[in-house]
């Protein structure tokens, strides 16, 4: 049943999907290069800024657990900007390695699994149980995002469709954060990540019975 109704809903979901991911993806390596390379020319090391962009999530997650919300935001829009700088440099400076998209891979997650644990303690601390089961169904949505795709590439299967992939998770906690209604975002992630899942189970399914 629930795969009939990502099967149903896919086609308009995807087509919302690439509306985002659009405006986020690789079309705008052009342009962050461009202003890359005019003020550090061809120096640039792709890895550096994956870290970088880990830290500023660290930050964020510090800023959320102190009741900072605004600078916490900022920092999760920041952590955004490296993490497309990493991708773009690594393109542009023909620098693409095995390793720089494994660790790219793995602090992606240290950072979604940071941020969402800081909105747990900040909740816990004020004794909001409700918020803190939400948090944690949209957590294990998060995880089982990346997990399918992980799971899907073992089997020859390239899966990095759904709804919900991270740089779409990224703007929605950073508006949640700084206009103050993350209770509405963390609805909406505990009910999309799981959609997305089911998208990439029934994607692989597809692929698998028809190949």
């Amino acid at each position: 049943m629930l795969i009939f109704f990502s099967k149903c809903l896919s086609p308009g979901v995807e087509r919302l999907k690439e509306m985002i991911s659009n405006k986020v993806g690789h079309r705008l390596d052009p342009y962050i290069y461009r202003a890359f390379h005019s003020v550090f020319g061809d120096r640039g090391n792709p890895n550096f800024f994956t870290l970088m962009g880990f830290l500023a999530t660290l930050a964020a997650s510090i800023f959320i657990i102190g009741d900072h919300w605004i600078v916490a935001g900022l920092m999760i829009i920041l952590s955004g900007l490296f993490d497309l700088l990493d991708g773009a440099l690594a393109r542009n400076l023909g620098k693409v390695t095995p390793f720089g998209g494994f660790l790219d891979s793995v602090l992606d997650r240290y950072s979604d699994l940071f941020l969402l644990l800081a909105f747990l303690i900040y909740y816990l601390q004020r004794g909001d149980a409700a918020f803190v089961i939400l948090a944690s169904f949209a957590s294990m949505g998060t995880v089982l995002i990346s997990y399918t795709r992980a799971k899907a590439e073992a089997t020859r299967i390239s899966c990095n469709i759904g709804l919900l992939e991270r740089a779409e998770r990224i703007i929605l906690l950073s508006a949640g954060v700084l206009f103050g209604c993350i209770v509405p975002v963390f609805w909406v992630l505990a009910v999309l990540t799981h959609f997305t899942v089911l998208q990439r189970i029934y994607y692989v399914w597809k692929k698998l019975n028809h190949s």
